[in-house]
């Protein structure tokens, strides 16, 4: 049990924060919702996004504590955080709106399960009409910088790393830090992978209602959760 300890306390310390920063959670939740099926590409990369964010802040505090304000980057990275969420929210809505003007299209997919149902495309100048299913777009890119953003935000951070402060040795530190890493790539992707599989529910079922609803509250959330960091911070 000693063995394992520093670990396991690291990735509880670890998924307790992700899960409990709504923050976070407002962050993937609209992100996780577009991929669906591949919502845990979007957990994994704002967890390692997130690490980073961390790491460079934790070495800027080690190495310059004394020459840089820390405390005044993390404040103001933490109104960041709201201003970005604010910026996903609207995204969210203005594209669930825009997609609302375009017309609706009654067609059949023969490949392997025939299937009738309709949705939304564009029409655009040229005569050709042609009707495609673009990919979606996963967003790991935006989690991965969303993470790194987290990650720079908030002094809190560094109190999750004060246990390793208390370890007798440099081995149960390292193991708590990569519990700690562990944890969050755990608990936010298993919080996307839910998200994603809930969108994925309705999308597949063409409840497009429900899924309309549910990119509304995901960006709504995000919007909210946004203005109030910003306030608060």
């Amino acid at each position: 049990m000693e063995l394992t300890f520093p670990l396991f306390a690291g990735v509880i310390a670890a998924m307790l924060h992700v899960i409990s920063g709504p923050d976070h959670l407002a962050a993937v939740t609209p992100f996780a919702i577009e991929s669906k099926k591949k919502a845990w590409k979007v957990g994994l990369f704002w967890g390692i996004g997130h690490l980073l964010g961390m790491l460079f802040i934790g070495m800027l505090f080690l190495v310059f504590k004394e020459l840089i304000p820390i405390e005044k980057i993390s404040t103001h990275s933490e109104q960041f955080v709201g201003i970005v969420l604010i910026g996903l929210g609207i995204w969210v809505l203005f594209k669930i709106f825009k997609q609302e003007q375009s017309h609706k299209h009654t067609h059949i997919h023969s490949t392997l399960h025939p299937l009738i149902h309709k949705h939304e495309h564009d029409h655009h100048i040229e005569k050709k009409h042609n009707h495609t299913h673009p990919n979606l777009k996963q967003g790991t890119l935006a989690s991965l910088s969303v993470g790194f953003i987290h990650g720079l935000a908030g002094v809190a951070h560094f109190l999750l790393f004060l246990p390793v402060i208390g370890f007798t040795s440099m081995f149960d530190s390292s193991k708590y830090i990569i519990g700690f890493a562990i944890g969050t790539l755990l608990a936010m992707i298993s919080f996307a992978i839910v998200i994603g599989r809930i969108a994925d529910f309705s999308k597949r079922d063409h409840n497009e209602i429900f899924f309309k609803g549910i990119r509304f509250a995901g960006g709504l959330f995000a919007l909210v959760i946004g203005v109030y960091w910003i306030f608060a911070n």
